[in-house]
């Protein structure tokens, strides 16, 4: 049976960006349109969805056809938004929602390689054109590479043990698919929480890797709140403390006025735009949206406001 997708915080997020408002909106990761579909419906407005996963997109764009011209969607990541709703007239908006998770339909497919509960090829690249794949990391990495990508991007206390086995055992034979590499995971040494696989944090940390995901956040980001309109305002739901650790110290540098330099187009150059933090608690799923959705738990919700 396919798996539906559940969008994660969805009436708190219709909620946040005043959708029943109306007005035009951004989804940065429209994945299989479940938060796009709710803003569509309730605002009778307009959105422009993206996604970096053409597969992802063309299931999105049967979903939402029903919308016509009020919905258009593009491929492309966080760090090209600015540049793809200028191209679409997706400039002064009401709301941009950025959701970071990883589509259901990724985990649930697995040739692409993302899950270690199902067994496939290597590969967790989002966007397919992407020449770099996991297996290239795993197999092509001093030792000492794989370890710091555990280490920083997975969080992951027994980095040095499971890069030392990768290593160790990719000599006998490529590491070449997700249940082999999580297998060598488990082997590596004892987890310190049961309750969670032992290769959730190794997988995590080189898909972050594959996908430059932190960096197109953070230019994302920038992107993302440089094409609200005066009022407007951006949502992001993230799911581990790296990702959320960036939303949280870009947010605060948006309240109120700041200077800073040129960095790459991924950060503001002069004056800033004042922002206004619409939540200063993170918002987090109740016990029935986990219970209804296992995937939504680690999510955090934060919002800000453009004032200026």
């Amino acid at each position: 049976m396919e798996n539906i997708h559940m969008p994660v915080l969805l009436n708190e997020v219709l909620h946040l960006l005043h959708a029943s408002d109306g007005g035009r909106f951004i989804d940065c990761t429209v994945g299989a349109g479940g938060h796009a579909e709710s803003l569509l419906s309730a605002s009778g407005g307009k959105l422009l969805g993206l996604d970096s996963d053409s597969m992802i997109l063309e299931k999105a764009s049967s979903r939402l056809e029903v919308y016509g011209e009020a919905c258009v969607l593009r491929q492309g990541n966080f760090e090209e938004i600015a540049k793809i709703a200028e191209d679409t007239g997706f400039t002064g908006v009401d709301g941009v929602l950025m959701d970071l998770g990883v589509s259901s339909l990724q985990l649930d497919t697995p040739e692409r390689g993302f899950s270690f509960m199902r067994d496939g090829p290597l590969d967790m690249r989002m966007d397919r054109s992407l020449k770099v794949s996991a297996a290239d990391l795993v197999n092509g990495l001093e030792m000492s590479e794989l370890k710091t990508i555990i280490k920083d991007y997975g969080e992951e206390p027994m980095a040095g043990s499971i890069a030392s086995v990768i290593v160790r055992e990719r000599a006998k034979e490529p590491i070449l698919t997700t249940s082999r590499l999580a297998d060598l995971v488990r082997i590596s040494g004892k987890s310190r929480d049961s309750r969670v696989h032992p290769a959730t944090k190794t997988f995590q940390a080189l898909r972050i890797a594959v996908n430059r995901e932190l960096e197109v956040l953070a230019g994302g980001l920038a992107g993302a709140y440089s094409v609200l309109r005066k009022g407007g305002r951006l949502a992001v739901i993230s799911y581990h403390s790296l990702e959320d650790r960036i939303v949280k110290h870009f947010f605060r540098k948006h309240v109120g006025f700041h200077r800073s330099l040129e960095s790459g187009g991924s950060e503001w150059i002069g004056e800033k735009p004042a922002g206004r933090l619409v939540n200063k608690k993170i918002i987090k799923p109740t016990e029935l949206e986990v219970k209804k959705n296992f995937r939504s738990r680690s999510a955090k919700l934060r919002v800000i406001e453009r004032v200026e």
